[in-house]
């Protein structure tokens, strides 16, 4: 494992000015990701873990400090750098899928090669690969309405993992799954992390919180505790 840490966050701090108000979403969060960490950030709403999550993603910059992501200083780049920068190296999953829905399971999970102008060949054996992966072999061709909720975030994960990025960012991934496919969809996260994927997990669920094996809790835009999860849930439950 390299010494240097895929995320390193540094007194982050992000204001918003709304009509002559100034709101501080956060105000100096400091903390280091290593490389296949799995870390759950928490917080409750107005905490600032959902702008916390949008800087880590770099889909928002901060107002002041210092956010380097797998040795790239995010404030140096341009709009176009940022974009290549969030293609190549964060594997963003949403709760609500995000598919396009007359598209292929298999043509979803290809988008992302789509825009980096890798050619068809290649993108077809990569998306291939990396549907089987997440156990998704059978239903390559099927669109996003002939699959079960489970099966659709399956396609998302696939879609995050295509361009073997630095991180994979989950926000509220079981959110609008029933609690036996949440499960199945937390267990592909473990098997994920155990073949060496660094994960980040947002969420408000302390259950779900529980898989990873650190937890990071932001209240009122400041870092409230970060330690380890002394049990993670999955772990006893692989054993047995």
């Amino acid at each position: 494992m390299s010494n240097q840490p895929v995320i390193s966050c540094t007194d982050i701090a992000k204001a918003y000015v709304m009509g002559t108000q100034t709101v501080h979403a956060l105000s100096g969060v400091s903390f280091d990701i290593a490389r296949n960490e799995y870390v759950a950030l928490m917080g409750p709403s107005g905490s600032g873990k959902s702008t916390m999550m949008n800087i880590i993603g770099c889909l928002d910059t901060p107002t002041k400090g210092r956010y380097i992501l797998n040795g790239h200083d995010v404030k140096t780049l341009s709009d176009n750098e940022l974009a290549e920068v969030r293609n190549k190296e964060i594997g963003f999953v949403f709760q609500t899928f995000n598919l396009l829905p007359r598209s292929s399971a298999l043509a979803n999970v290809e988008l992302p090669l789509v825009y980096a102008g890798i050619r068809a060949s290649e993108r077809r054996e990569r998306a291939e690969a990396v549907m089987e992966k997440v156990g998704l072999t059978d239903r390559m061709h099927h669109k996003p309405n002939e699959l079960s909720g489970g099966q659709r975030q399956r396609v998302a994960i696939a879609r995050a993992l295509i361009n073997n990025p630095s991180i994979l960012l989950a926000d509220e991934p079981t959110g609008n799954l029933d609690s036996k496919t949440g499960y199945e969809i937390m267990e592909l996260f473990e098997n994920l992390y155990a073949q060496g994927n660094t994960i980040i997990l947002v969420t408000h669920e302390e259950d779900i919180a529980e898989h990873a094996r650190r937890i990071v809790r932001l209240r009122d835009g400041l870092l409230e505790s970060d330690n380890p999860v002394l049990n993670p849930k999955l772990a006893a439950e692989l054993v047995s």
